[in-house]
């Protein structure tokens, strides 16, 4: 219900117009009641109507986060008894699972599941120059997701009394309702920050998503503050002019507390644009948590300090949930960092070793052992090399040693609770040299011809929600350092066919790299693959080296292992893939964006009547 503004300001009247402009002291109007208390408290505040919309607001993100965890469940269960059903049967006995059971699924996946935003491009980076990048585009369901929020905060936000004729009323009805909407918003922004977010396990929804949404999420609060501090200035300016403005925020707490948080804000709207973003990734990350940190300050200062109810704002309670979320995925952070890095064995260090084209091959070996599963990563912290930066990288290689002598008999067997007490866990990263921190890490590993040890922190895994085990085919797309991604399910799978745990019975593997050097990379862990009993049943790697150096090094040393000069023809490739399909397909890619948007071109290209998923490994900032 609207209250009424004429009872509210004791007159009948409207009074007249004023603006924001600046004005002279003998310009000012002298305060006056009509208009002082629409600046004030929460007088011409709907505030029945707000906290509807904030129950609005809030169920329809847990209406859809449940809806999303339904579908979750449902995928599961079916991956579930695809595998179970088809993982001790030929490949040509999985016709069953081949075939699409709903006739629209391959088409909702065309045009909306997979689809980028328009044509193609959507990983694929846009630059301006080498040094200026603008980012890139979302998916057509991440913007149909997104359209969808922020039109739901619009028409929350404007639905107000547009025939009140008691202008200062209705600015503190727009007040009202945009600082509500503000933090209301805050409370799944944090959420969607921080890697630790439970709903990511939950929903099997990756960070990177989630990175995308709290983007955008911010941009909206960022606007709801400002439109909230807009409409409380207008009255307040037309009411004592600037001067009033000035001293209230000098003389409140509550009120220089919201002006605070509402700069920090800005600036962090401002700062986190995509070219400095990118260009000045560190100094905008650190910048990013300074702001933020003050911006909840503030705001939980604002919430606290008010008089209009005893105990503060009703949004107190909301900012101080926000405030534990954050702090919480901080104590999850040193605790995941605390567990992993120290042990009565003592703590984790890296062996880093220079390779060919600017890489640098990690080991870290921690003091513990450590199931980590494939297609998970980490974050790393090097002593002496930009300490206080922690970056994600993708494991590519997990090997477990003890520090005690097993009998004969047992050293081919898998750890045992004795063992793994025992046990250190060998977790092996290929990092590209770009520039700050891992140009800085390759410049001091290539000091040393054996590389060097220095001590290390290791926060994961994170990730490794993406299960192919129920897939009897499955083609792995990787380009240059993004072999690390794909090698850890290429070893995962082929153990699983040997031991009858997994549906696969064909797998491809397609590696684009510039130079053939780069085959260095992983070799140790290539030849450990190729080592692997039955992998010729299954296993087709193809290696495309588009800058080799002498031609004669392109040499395919087997029917299963092949090198080609040149670029792939991706669509051409996934064309054969399709025609050869056994069981239900998932196609998989980790690379630069060019090479993920063409391989998702390509899977959308041959979406027809058979089982063709899609995965893209990706981080974007």
């Amino acid at each position: 219900m609207n209250v009424d503004p004429h009872r509210l300001a004791g007159v009948a009247s409207t009074p007249t117009a004023h603006t924001l402009n600046m004005r002279t002291t003998e310009e000012v109007e002298q305060p006056t009641s009509t208009i002082a208390p629409y600046y004030t408290a929460l007088n011409g505040v709907n505030q029945p109507l707000n906290m509807a919309f904030k129950d609005a607001l809030w169920l329809t993100l847990g209406v859809l986060g449940v809806f999303i965890l339904t579908i979750r469940i449902m995928e599961i269960l079916w991956a579930k008894l695809r595998q179970v059903s088809a993982m001790s049967v030929p490949r040509e006995k999985q016709g069953y699972w081949k075939i699409s059971q709903w006739s629209w699924m391959p088409s909702l996946k065309k045009n909306l599941i997979y689809a980028p935003l328009w044509k193609k491009r959507h990983n694929r980076e846009f630059r301006l120059s080498s040094a200026i990048n603008v980012g890139t585009l979302p998916s057509r369901l991440h913007m149909f997701i997104i359209l969808v929020y922020l039109g739901s905060n619009l028409i929350y936000l404007f639905i107000l009394n547009w025939q009140n004729d008691n202008k200062w009323a209705f600015c503190a009805e727009l007040r009202g309702r945009a600082g509500v909407l503000a933090l209301v918003n805050m409370v799944p922004l944090i959420i969607l920050a921080g890697r630790n977010n439970p709903l990511i396990a939950l929903l099997k929804i990756s960070f990177d998503t989630y990175n995308l949404l709290h983007r955008w999420m911010g941009r909206i609060v960022v606007i709801e503050t400002f439109i909230h501090v807009i409409a409380w200035a207008i009255p307040a300016v037309a009411d004592g002019g600037w001067r009033n403005v000035q001293k209230s925020i000098l003389s409140s707490l509550f009120i220089g507390s919201g002006t605070v948080g509402t700069a920090a804000l800005v600036m962090l709207l401002f700062l986190s644009v995509s070219p400095f973003r990118h260009a000045f990734y560190e100094t905008f990350l650190n910048l990013h948590i300074l702001l933020a940190a003050v911006s909840f300050v503030c705001t939980w200062m604002h919430c606290a300090t008010s008089t209009v109810h005893v105990g503060g704002l009703p949004q107190l309670p909301w900012i101080i949930a926000v405030v534990i979320l954050w702090l919480l995925d901080r104590l999850a952070r040193v605790v995941r960092l605390t567990y992993a890095n120290w042990s009565d064995k003592g703590f984790t260090d890296a062996l880093c070793e220079a390779m060919p084209c600017d890489v640098t091959r990690v080991t870290v070996r921690l003091p513990r052992f450590m199931n980590i599963e494939p297609g998970t990563h980490a974050y790393l912290r090097f002593w002496g090399v930009n300490s206080w930066e922690s970056h994600p990288f993708s494991i590519a290689w997990v090997e477990h040693e003890t520090t005690n002598t097993l009998p004969i008999a047992a050293e081919k067997e898998p750890l045992n609770a004795v063992d793994r007490a025992n046990a250190y866990t060998n977790v092996s990263f290929v990092i590209g040299a770009h520039t700050g921190m891992t140009r800085k890490l390759f410049e001091a590993a290539s000091r040393s011809v054996r590389g060097i040890r220095i001590k290390a922190a290791f926060e994961g895994p994170y990730a490794g929600h993406h299960c192919l085990d129920s897939y009897g085919h499955c083609v792995l797309f990787a380009g240059s350092t993004g072999i690390t991604h794909q090698i850890s399910y290429l070893r995962h799978l082929l153990e699983g066919y040997n031991a009858g745990t997994v549906a696969t019975r064909k797998l491809t593997l397609v590696w684009i790299i510039r130079e053939y050097e780069s085959l260095e990379w992983v070799r140790p862990y290539m030849d450990t693959i190729l080592r692997i009993p039955n992998r010729k049943d299954l296993l087709r790697i193809q290696v495309f080296v588009t800058r080799p150096q002498n031609p004669r090094d392109i040499v395919s040393s087997s029917s299963t292992v092949k090198m080609f000069p040149g670029r792939p023809n991706v669509r051409l490739l996934l064309v054969k893939e399709v025609q050869e399909q056994v069981g239900a397909m998932c196609v998989t890619v980790c690379g630069p964006g060019a090479l993920a948007d063409d391989v998702r071109s390509a899977v959308r290209a041959v979406q027809g009547h058979s089982v063709i998923d899609f995965v893209e490994e990706s981080f974007t900032w």
